[in-house]
């Protein structure tokens, strides 16, 4: 397999401008509704805290079936790719589906459970915000199956547009609800859903198109195709263990936030927001990493996937310190236009420091090289070291830090870097150690 540094360039650029704009929506968010208090800005950010849980489950799924998809066109079999993006479809609407009747249902238990010690005001904000945000569910779903199909296909520059689409639509929309109509967190919230409903309908519309080296067809849409859906499901499903454990775990920080008071919860909500920012290359070359070594790996062109892997890592290390140092630079500018106090202001930038050095040495081995093993199939591995990884270092680290030594959410944070320590360490390892080159993902 052969990827030009043009072919590359065509990938990463769209792809990052993509990320950077579906970051953006949280970004807004946050922003627009810190003029409704700081009670609300803690409610959107500890939901938006859980619903990441379901975010990354949607995302593991979407994967599952990139990695499929990508051995598939590496092979050039077209009716087994057709079929593979069709089930990936099926089964995000079902397990979507799944989700929302379940967070409908059980939302104000759930909450209660996770962050029954916030105040008043701030508990009313999480119901208001989950209530409308879980229609959305099936959206990030749908959309995530069609934006994998295009990935697989190094066709990044179609989910650029439409992430361009989305967000203007939610930008407007958190204006209008929270200056115009006076509706507070579901100002915000409902042009997060009609945004997500729009991208959901779009891609979905294009991925039917015959034209593309792979795409929808409704009789591997309707019907159960136990065979494939397997190939799907045994990568997705240890990524699905491994992402939603680190969620839980980060929801269960969340409620160990909580207890810092209204200040903290405001200043590592915001925090979070620049740092999704900050992590933009390793998300993005995440994708790449998938399309690329997946497509060489299921040509069984080994000698091409060291090539890439060793290309790849080069360029998101060099990327990752550029981005990170910008988004360091600019965070006071980004402050400024926040209505928050001094010493949330403060915490924040402490938080932001932190998280940059370790995500531009650190993540890109524990984030995107993760993501070139699964595309081999080195998935169960990845998933164990993962989950150890996550609840024994992030885990106890956060309580020790964040509790024992009363660093607040600043230990919360150091924790957080160690785990990607941890995580960059082993993988590395396991990639210098040649034992994914021994994996099947299609037979």
């Amino acid at each position: 397999m052969t990827f030009t540094n043009k072919d590359l360039k065509n990938m990463i650029i769209p792809l990052f401008f993509e990320q950077l704009l579906v970051m953006l929506v949280g970004i807004v968010d946050t922003f627009i509704v810190s003029f409704v208090g700081e009670s609300a800005v803690s409610g959107v950010s500890l939901v938006n805290s859980f619903n990441t849980v379901f975010i990354y489950l949607f995302t593991a799924l979407a994967s599952g079936g990139a990695v499929v998809i990508s051995q598939y066109v590496g092979r050039k079999e077209k009716e087994a790719t057709n079929r593979a993006s069709g089930q990936l479809l099926m089964f995000s609407i079902v397990f979507s589906l799944i989700l929302m009747m379940f967070v409908l249902i059980f939302n104000e238990s759930l909450l209660k459970l996770l962050f029954g010690r916030v105040e008043d005001s701030v508990m009313q904000a999480c119901i208001t915000y989950l209530k409308i945000s879980a229609y959305s569910y099936p959206a990030l779903a749908i959309y995530n199956a069609g934006a994998a199909l295009y990935r697989s296909m190094a066709k990044t520059s179609t989910t650029m547009y439409i992430s361009i689409a989305s967000n203007f639509i939610n930008c407007i929309g958190n204006c209008i609800g929270v200056f115009v109509l006076h509706a507070g967190v579901a100002g915000v919230a409902y042009p997060s859903l009609i945004a997500r409903v729009f991208s959901a309908i779009v891609i979905t519309f294009l991925c039917f198109n015959k034209t593309l080296t792979t795409y929808y067809e409704k009789k591997h849409v309707f019907i159960f195709d136990t065979k494939m859906l397997k190939r799907v499901l045994n990568i997705a499903v240890p990524n699905g263990i491994e992402q939603g454990i680190f969620q839980l775990v980060k929801v269960a920080l969340s409620s160990v936030v909580a207890l810092f008071g209204t200040y903290q919860i405001a200043a590592n909500g915001v925090a979070q927001s620049i740092w999704s920012l900050a992590a933009l290359v390793g998300v993005t070359m995440g994708p790449v990493f998938i399309t690329v070594i997946g497509q060489c790996m299921g040509a069984k062109d080994v000698d091409s996937a060291h090539y890439y892997f060793k290309k790849l890592m080069k360029i998101t290390l060099i990327f990752s310190i550029i981005w990170n140092v910008f988004i360091l630079l600019i965070t006071p500018l980004f402050l400024q236009y926040y209505q928050l106090s001094s010493q949330t202001k403060y915490l924040i930038f402490i938080l932001v420091i932190i998280h940059n050095l370790f995500n531009t040495i650190a993540f890109p081995f524990s984030g995107p090289l993760s993501n070139g093993l699964r595309a081999t199939g080195d998935v169960k591995y990845t998933m164990v070291v993962s989950i150890l990884s996550t609840v024994v270092v992030r885990g106890i680290l956060s309580i020790l830090f964040g509790i024992t030594l009363n660093l607040g959410v600043i230990g919360i944070a150091l924790a957080m870097c160690a785990d990607w320590s941890m995580r960059a360490i082993v993988f590395h390892l396991r990639y210098k150690s040649d034992k994914w080159t021994h994996f099947t993902v299609i037979e």
